[in-house]
């Protein structure tokens, strides 16, 4: 049983999906901190060939709360954000096929920031065949209070594991022989370059999954998400 583990992301990356597609099952947390200045709730986008920021606002709270317990705010222009991604992609080959997906995830009716965002992960890989189980960490049975990787650990024993597949960022937090203690593998997720043409500018790499669906055909997706990276062993 292979598993990934990762804090909720407003349509993330290809890597993201990378890591979705490469498990069994895959735990979103939502009884973690939310942190302000992280990719949580924004992301970025294509615009006149240059990357720009697009972001969900937030209603403002504690900054110490988890993220199922964020709000979003009552201010935030749905039409106005849509508006912006119409414009920039209106011209690209597979805007008619992804466009109606962008639409309803942001239009989608929630205020809470975590059900929000669960539910542009869960659309995004439907729309991807991606078939992998996607559980939501609070309902897993373990002590919640524990914290890092000692919440991992506690997360993969719960479901199974006998591999954990982490983000290529986190290799200097986990130790592969205290997972080994475990009977666990740990493994760490590299994405390839994936470049395509982009109105014939010169390329912007790793934008909002909505870059790659707008200018790729579904099945050179598919590849990139079943081959395009490497599977690396921890140290």
């Amino acid at each position: 049983m292979k598993i990934g583990i990762m804090q909720p992301y407003f349509l993330p990356y290809i890597g993201y999906f990378q890591l979705i597609q490469s498990v069994d099952r895959f735990i979103v947390y939502d009884n973690i901190q939310y942190t302000k200045k992280g990719w949580i709730n924004r992301n970025r986008f294509l615009q006149n060939g240059k990357d720009i920021m697009f972001s969900v606002p937030l209603k403002k709270d504690s900054d110490f709360l988890d993220v199922k317990d964020r709000e979003i705010s009552a201010d935030f222009k749905k039409d106005k954000l849509i508006n912006q991604l119409r414009e920039a992609y209106s011209r690209a080959p597979y805007f008619p096929r992804t466009f109606p997906l962008v639409d309803q995830v942001v239009r989608y009716e929630e205020s809470n920031l975590f059900r929000f965002i669960h539910n542009s992960i869960v659309r995004t890989c439907e729309y991807l065949g991606i078939d992998t189980e996607i559980v939501i960490s609070s309902n897993v049975s373990i002590d919640h209070s524990l914290k890092n990787q000692d919440k991992v650990l506690a997360l993969c024993e719960a479901a199974g594991a006998t591999t954990y597949v982490n983000a290529i960022g986190g290799t200097e937090l986990y130790s592969k022989e205290i997972f080994q203690e475990k009977g666990i593998e740990l493994k760490f997720i590299q994405s390839k370059s994936f470049e395509y043409p982009q109105f014939g500018n010169a390329f912007v790499p790793w934008l909002s999954i909505i870059d790659v669906m707008m200018f790729n055909t579904l099945d050179a997706i598919k590849k990139c998400l079943s081959s395009n990276y490497e599977l690396i062993e921890g140290q």
